[in-house]
């Protein structure tokens, strides 16, 4: 955010200090608010509050974030929404669930993903007590309450709707439901690209609640190419091919739902919706990963069995001794490395990998309308 949109919210910060509510106004807590949705790609630690198995508060999680600590991020260091922030300026999010989100750290914004879910409600049975995505809407009204309460309602629609709004759903919808068994309710339900439709018409009706609730720039991202993972490869291929049957699922969902945000920002207007097309930025990179600093990406750096894709990274899994030449941390989770080169790709990436505009030219456009 520019000055002029800093000093604005700084002076919001002086209000609350002279009300008794806050001591000190930090630089991070003047940049924009940032909110998160989705699952275990972008969950900084709901699941460590919950009675799940969907969670990443052990090691050796966390190996590489600065506190060489797990923090419930899925990762061996920090995952997308982290990045989001250092380029927005900001401290990272936290978990809703956490019991440090409280006054100004509520104008940060707040992370409301967990892990294992997806679009519908009956992804992720398995994992029992996750924060499903009709759960995540609902906290985030909560959330309003609370920053209503503490800086008025104008204000506080003022930082939703200024907000970059980050969402990350679908992918859970094939491994853990669809494909998630031989003949599983789903697949008798529904042939591949019906259940694909279904999808969207289900994610459709979350990206309008979210413009509903105040969402005015929400970042969408589609799904990866799921069968490349090594958690796939290892259940699913025997030359190490990607899964040909994930592949197709992602292939029919990512531009069935490019279409329907391309849809809803001409009813909303253009830029409300910014589709990043996760499908090629992660491709890129599996495809031909020593382009990019790779060794490999088929090979997880924590894990065990086939491609290290089976199972849990726990202190018993292999794990690499640089992770930096790995693509993928775990059987599913990119590594920070990977993360940094998907948020860069976010940021300034061309329309081949976001559109209709890059998060750069987004912020610059945002922050001279809010001088």
């Amino acid at each position: 955010m520019t000055n002029g949109g800093a000093l604005r919210c700084c002076g919001l910060l002086t209000t609350i200090v002279a009300v008794g509510v806050v001591l000190l106004a930090t630089p991070s807590e003047c940049a924009r608010a940032f909110f998160v949705f989705g699952d275990s790609l972008v969950d900084n630690g709901n699941n460590n509050y919950l009675l799940t198995t969907a969670r990443a508060d052990s090691p050796p999680y966390g190996i590489d974030y600065p506190t060489h600590r797990a923090t419930g991020r899925f990762s061996n260091g920090h995952n997308i929404p982290d990045i989001i922030s250092e380029q927005l300026g900001a401290e990272p999010t936290l978990p809703y669930l956490s019991p440090e989100l409280h006054g100004a750290k509520l104008l940060v914004g707040a992370n409301f993903a967990s892990a294992g879910v997806g679009i519908l409600n009956d992804t992720g049975i398995q994992f029992v007590n996750i924060v499903r995505i009709s759960k995540q809407l609902k906290y985030f009204q909560e959330y309003q309450w609370k920053l209503r309460a503490l800086v008025g309602a104008s204000q506080a629609q003022q930082v939703v709707n200024r907000a970059l709004v980050l969402i990350t759903l679908g992918g859970n919808d094939f491994v853990n439901n669809y494909y998630l068994i031989p003949f599983s309710l789903r697949s008798r339900q529904f042939s591949l690209p019906d259940f694909v439709r279904y999808l969207i018409s289900e994610y459709k009706k979350i990206l309008v609640r979210l413009y509903e609730m105040g969402a005015r720039r929400v970042l969408v991202t589609g799904t990866g190419p799921l069968g490349c993972a090594p958690a796939e490869l290892a259940l699913r291929s025997l030359d190490g091919q990607c899964d040909t049957d994930l592949m197709r699922a992602a292939e029919l969902f990512n531009p069935q739902l490019s279409q329907v945000l391309s849809e809803l920002n001409g009813r909303y207007g253009e830029g409300t919706y910014i589709a990043a097309n996760s499908m090629r930025v992660h491709f890129d990179f599996i495809s031909n990963p020593a382009a990019y600093g790779f060794r490999t990406a088929k090979e997880a750096c924590c894990g065990q069995g086939p491609h290290n894709g089976v199972g849990l990274c726990t202190v018993a899994s292999n794990m690499c001794a640089d992770r930096d030449e790995y693509v993928f941390w775990d059987a599913y989770h990119p590594t920070e490395r990977a993360n940094r080169i998907i948020v860069s790709q976010f940021m300034t990436g061309s329309l081949d990998y976001i559109s209709p505009l890059n998060l750069s030219t987004v912020l610059q456009m945002d922050a001279r309308l809010m001088n």
